[in-house]
């Protein structure tokens, strides 16, 4: 049997109780974590959708934040008109959906 750490003799002593900690045989995952209804409960507007993460300075987000507030959109919408003007320059269709007015 481990013997107790000095931490837990000094809170005996002290007449605090410790809790004894059962030995960890397997670490859950995070997606074993999540429940069958946190798993069911997907936002209807992410439906058919997928995430696309990029990085960029701070400065460029605050910048595209800002003039999404200007012209009163939000910054999803500002990125899908930028995402359809390089289709534009590239002859693709543009494919990203829009919200607000053009």
């Amino acid at each position: 049997m481990k013997k107790a750490g000095a931490l837990a003799s000094a809170l005996r002593n002290s007449g605090a109780t410790v809790a004894s900690l059962a030995p960890v045989h397997e670490t859950p995952t995070p997606a074993a974590l999540v429940t069958a209804e946190q798993a069911s409960a997907v936002q209807p507007s992410r439906i058919g959708t997928k995430a696309i993460t990029v990085h960029f300075p701070e400065e460029v987000r605050r910048q595209l934040k800002t003039l999404a507030a200007e012209q009163g959109r939000d910054m999803e919408d500002m990125a899908a008109e930028a995402l359809n003007l390089l289709f534009v320059k590239y002859r693709k269709p543009e494919l990203a959906p829009r919200k607000g007015n053009k």
